[in-house]
């Protein structure tokens, strides 16, 4: 990363506190929302206001707000305690037809239909007494940040937003303008189910033309989150730069590290690293000078939580957090992290520098090492490969974990999960696109790419063992002193991985699947079970993909 850019931006954050300016309340003429001529006049627009402020109007009007032990704040997004990928649209239009992967992730939408769900959006929001504006920005690097305004009626949407954006500095609110992209979140009021091309009384529509996000019939924050990111999604590759759904982190000496991992593979934990400088946990951007965090915070999973395991995350859940949907004492106000009767998607967001070792400005210099996080309950991939390119592409359009299946009639198997480019729901463009921009970027910066079980051996689930925490951190670590890259490796049978023989603080005998399987039919049995999976899931990209790429994968 150019040392000149992340000098300008520490210089422009320590000449202010970056916190949002105080409290504006003004008449909702403004150039906010569109009005009517329903509308009564009689609402208040919170115009970035304090947390203390957001605090006070989310425990004085929104039910289930409460202040915990540590000082979060206490929230409940109503039924929808998840995203509703199902009911996410975007509109087909001139200027970006082209250029979108339509199908089941990126569903088309008609200009009438979105204009139908924005103006219901807005007639909500224009009935309302109060509203709370958050101005923030997407991207670290001023080069290609986007400015974002939140419209929304709810305090602790406020406040998430607050989190989860770039928070501008004092002066930087003063000339920040108009918006690039506005968000106007109407989640309490329904979609129209009859309106063409809904299906539910939730909607979560962006059109990129208008650069507008409208949200219907679901309370769950991070759908804004998201939006952002698919946003950025879209617009980095026009600017010849990479997006990527991945955590990121940098050693003493300079070294990056890029890790992509779905929900359960370790993926915030495993780069949550004491030794190493975090970066963001969720949503970067890979340019020519470097990379950067899209995000101002960091959106953590609850489930299980404790200080032991995750001390940094546990500490970060103090006054300004927002907590969603956990179950807590409402004598003392401790929250229960192992109860999930509300959901198992329990959430906290906070500003990233919450986190002691948090570099700031988030942004790096080009990554040394790609690690591709994956939970194989099936036990069949190794603890840790080499990749080479062709492999990395073939691995990242497949973008493999697996999870255990909910317990029938007493019986659990494994079930795979593949999301492309390990963030699919988020994704615009063909999967291929992002996958040739990350082989180009591995090659130009001579970057190492490794994938790293960190789920079953010995067995699939049921019969195995979870690989221990401290043999991947021990994998981690090598990686990232270098010892790992000098070891011999061996390969493996079918998927043709490199294995490493040996790795510091590891036993040699685990490296190698099929070395720990007591059952060698079984084993075979379930490793060809697993390579039909990845064939037959690949056939949908093989189109798009060269012979190479597709040679990458597992043959039979």
């Amino acid at each position: 990363m150019n040392k000149k850019l992340e000098q300008s931006i520490s210089n422009s954050l320590k000449s202010s506190t970056a916190e949002f300016q105080d409290v504006k309340v003004t008449d909702v003429e403004s150039d906010f929302v569109n009005l009517d001529e329903h509308f009564n006049g009689s609402a208040k627009i919170f115009h970035n206001p304090s947390v203390a402020v957001l605090y006070e109007q989310a425990l004085a009007h929104e039910t289930g707000s409460a202040i915990t032990s540590t000082g979060a704040l206490v929230t409940r997004s109503g039924v929808k305690t998840g995203r509703s990928p199902k009911d996410k649209r975007i509109v087909q239009e001139p200027s970006s037809i082209n250029d979108i992967w339509w199908g089941p992730v990126n569903i088309p939408l008609d200009d009438l239909s979105f204009m139908i769900n924005r103006e219901r959006a807005i007639d909500y929001l224009n009935t309302q007494e109060k509203l709370f504006v958050i101005d923030g920005y997407g991207g670290w690097d001023p080069k290609y940040r986007i400015k974002v305004r939140v419209i929304c009626t709810l305090a602790y949407h406020a406040l998430f937003m607050h989190n989860m954006l770039i928070r501008p500095t004092k002066q930087e609110l003063k000339t920040f303008g108009e918006p690039d992209y506005t968000i106007y979140n109407a989640g309490q009021f329904p979609a129209n189910r009859f309106t063409k091309g809904m299906s539910s009384s939730t909607s979560v529509s962006l059109d990129f033309h208008r650069k507008e996000m409208v949200i219907l019939g679901t309370q769950y924050a991070g759908e804004m989150k998201k939006g952002i990111l698919t946003i950025m999604m879209y617009l980095m590759p026009k600017m010849g730069v990479l997006p990527l759904h991945s955590s990121c982190n940098e050693g003493k000496e300079g070294d990056v590290t890029l890790f992509f991992g779905l929900s359960g593979t370790g993926k915030t934990t495993l780069s949550a690293d004491i030794n190493r400088k975090l970066i963001g946990d969720d949503e970067h951007v890979w340019t020519d000078e470097g990379v950067f965090n899209i995000e101002g915070g960091c959106y953590a999973k609850c489930i299980d939580l404790s200080r032991e395991k995750e001390p940094e995350i546990f500490d970060a859940i103090r006054f300004g957090s927002v907590l969603e949907n956990v179950v807590y004492n409402e004598n003392n106000r401790q929250v229960d992290y192992t109860n999930t009767s509300v959901t198992e998607n329990t959430r906290c967001a906070y500003p990233l520098e919450f986190i002691p070792n948090t570099k700031f400005p988030a942004l790096g210099p080009h990554p040394k090492n790609i690690i591709m996080l994956t939970c194989d309950a099936f036990g069949i991939l190794p603890p840790v490969s080499k990749l080479n390119p062709n492999q990395v592409m073939y691995h990242f359009i497949q973008g493999y974990t697996a999870k255990v299946a909910g317990t029938e009639m007493g019986v659990t198997e494994p079930t795979a999960t593949f999301s492309s480019c390990y963030g699919e729901p988020f994704i615009v463009w063909h999967p291929t696109k992002y996958a040739e921009m990350l082989a180009a970027k591995l090659h130009q910066h001579k970057a190492t790419a490794w994938l790293i079980n960190t789920g079953w051996t010995g067995g699939s689930h049921g019969v195995g063992s979870r690989i221990k925490l401290q043999y991947t951190r021990a994998i981690i670590d090598a990686i990232h002193s270098g010892e790992l890259e000098k070891q011999p490796t061996e390969q493996m049978e079918v998927f043709g991985f490199h294995v490493p023989k040996s790795c510091p603080n590891v036993p040699s005998e685990i490296l190698m699947p099929k070395n720990t399987w007591s059952d060698k039919e079984k084993f075979t049995q379930t490793l060809h079970k697993l390579a039909k999976l990845f064939i037959e899931n690949f056939k949908k990209y093989q189109e798009k993909t060269t012979s190479d790429v597709l040679a990458a994968g597992p043959v039979l």
